[in-house]
């Protein structure tokens, strides 16, 4: 048993029901502090990141973004270049959970 536990039996002897109570409450207190915070800097990141999104969607409707496929299609990037933005399913998936969580309420909590 932790001395926090131990110094509110002792104050309060036959009380423990209460203490526990008490402690029981605190401990949800400080879960849901730490969660609510950690949710409030999600949703800001969320946000700031939505100008990033809407220029990532306006390339993937561009022929920018069709000359771009066409060349890696053609095999003129290099091997080791990370290209996975010229990945249909990979740019469309994203903006689909994009939108889902905007739908879900995560814009503007």
């Amino acid at each position: 048993m932790d001395t926090e536990k131990r110094t509110a039996k002792k104050t309060l002897g036959s009380n423990t029901k209460t203490v526990k109570r008490v402690i029981e409450m605190e401990a949800i207190l400080d879960k849901a502090e730490e969660k609510i915070g950690a949710l409030e800097k999600a949703i800001a990141e969320f946000e700031a990141c939505q100008a990033d999104i809407g220029k990532l969607e306006a390339y993937y409707t561009s022929a920018a973004w069709k000359k771009d496929l066409a060349y890696d299609e053609a095999g003129r990037f290099p091997a080791d270049l990370k290209r996975g933005v010229l990945s249909e399913d990979g740019i469309y998936d994203l903006l689909e959970r994009n939108k889902d969580l905007k739908d879900r309420g995560m814009d503007g909590i």
